[in-house]
């Protein structure tokens, strides 16, 4: 849905955009807008999505619409289009060499330490620029569900398509849920992985 400059718009997600996360959302349609811009018109809740306050972190899904505030919908005239940089063979290899499992869902990547998972300030190198290596025949690009710290090995899950992203990430959420949030007796919060169990002014469990 379009409208004039200066107005309110409605934008509908479309069915290649399933599970990816809002900031990346405004990043594909509006790169011109700062992540620090973005951040205030969610606090404000001037973006929402079907019409309901959201973060950043969200996740969009085909067929949601996101509200747009004047100024934001005053996009830019569109660049030519230039072709995607095409990986190395050898980044291919050496992103492929990673892979310690993988089906028609997911990819499961033993990252080392040292390789940052996302791009930042000074990081030029790291596992979402690699990503087109991990295709093997798929025409949809893997999609990062969750992240490792640069410094920190271990088990990177990648999903294949939309709908396994959108299952991971709620896998994952779920996870987060689960975690307790327990009292100790002196009234401080303490969180916990595992389920909270009353205690008794005797200092027992029950």
């Amino acid at each position: 849905m379009s409208e004039a400059r200066g107005q309110v718009q409605i934008r509908a997600v479309s069915g290649d955009e399933a599970g990816l996360r809002l900031d990346r959302w405004f990043q594909r349609h509006f790169p011109e807008l700062s992540h620090g811009a973005l951040q205030k018109l969610l606090r404000t809740g001037q973006v929402r999505l079907d019409g309901k306050r959201v973060e950043s972190k969200d996740r969009v899904e085909p067929g949601q619409t996101v509200r747009l505030p004047p100024g934001v919908t005053a996009t830019p005239a569109p660049k030519p289009k230039t072709a995607a940089p095409q990986l190395s063979e050898r980044d291919s290899q050496e992103i492929q060499s990673l892979v310690i499992h993988r089906d028609d869902w997911v990819i499961a990547l033993n990252k080392p330490a040292g390789l940052a998972v996302q791009g930042g300030s000074g990081t030029e190198r790291h596992v979402d620029g690699l990503l087109d290596g991990l295709r093997f025949g798929f025409e949809d690009r893997p999609r990062l569900v969750h992240r490792l710290d640069k410094d920190t090995s271990g088990l990177l899950l990648i999903a294949r398509t939309g709908q396994a992203a959108k299952r991971l990430s709620e896998s994952f959420r779920d996870r987060e849920r689960a975690r307790s949030t327990c009292r100790s007796p002196s009234g401080r919060a303490r969180a916990t992985a595992r389920p909270c169990r009353s205690i008794t002014r005797k200092g027992r469990r029950r």
